[in-house]
């Protein structure tokens, strides 16, 4: 029967930063964590196509309520993260 501990894939990890290759194996590539600046651009982005989306060649309205509903949640999520950002912790 083998032993019951994963053996790590090499005997001295590498420290990158404040991130063990350890915890993080990607993170010797250059990749650990996340990019908060370019996903809140994303949510803006894409706020701004949902509502550009009402522009078209559709008769009804229900569309453009649903649209704007998402479009709208988007916006209300930014809004918070940036409110929640600005407060000291």
């Amino acid at each position: 029967m083998t032993g019951s501990q994963l053996e790590p894939s090499s005997t001295d990890p590498v420290v990158v930063g404040k991130v063990d290759t350890a915890d993080v194996p990607s993170a010797a590539w250059g990749w650990s964590g996340e990019a908060p600046r370019f996903f809140r651009f994303l949510g803006w982005f894409f706020a701004a196509v949902l509502l550009l989306m009402m522009i078209g060649n559709h008769h009804g309205k229900v569309e453009d309520l649903f649209l704007i509903g998402f479009a709208g949640v988007m916006v209300i999520m930014l809004v918070r993260d940036i409110i929640l950002r600005r407060k000291p912790r």
